[in-house]
């Protein structure tokens, strides 16, 4: 019986950690920005705007408002993921898919770095 690898070197480890941390820091900003959005006012200029059109754009407005909030809880949560990522790192279990127990490939981890599962068991979900 072949010996097949049950985890990831420490130098294959040190590669995801660069990736993941890399996307942590993109993802950061883009939650900083989505923030920032929600927090200025209404740059738009359109103060001395008809009143008609008021209404229609205080739902607009809302509206944005909402999906903003949306994407930011997407992104927090992506964060997260990733965070718990680094953890599994630290842990020496990352990479390990926790339905099968098998390596999940490097293309999969490099193209969606947070997983916790290989194909096979993402196909059976």
């Amino acid at each position: 019986m072949e010996n097949e690898k049950t985890r990831y070197s420490d130098a294959e480890l040190k590669e995801f950690k660069e990736l993941l941390l890399d996307k942590l820091r993109s993802s950061k900003e883009e939650l900083n920005s989505l923030a920032s959005s929600l927090s200025s006012p209404n740059a738009n200029g359109t103060d001395d705007t008809a009143g008609t059109y008021k209404t229609l754009e205080d739902g607009s407005a809302t509206l944005e408002k909402e999906q903003i909030n949306q994407l930011a809880a997407r992104q927090k949560k992506f964060i997260e993921q990733l965070e718990a990522a680094l953890v599994r790192i630290e842990n020496k279990t990352y990479g390990i898919c926790r339905e099968t127990g098998k390596l999940i490939p490097k293309e999969r981890l490099r193209a969606v770095p947070h997983t916790t599962l290989t194909m096979e068991a993402k196909m059976k979900q």
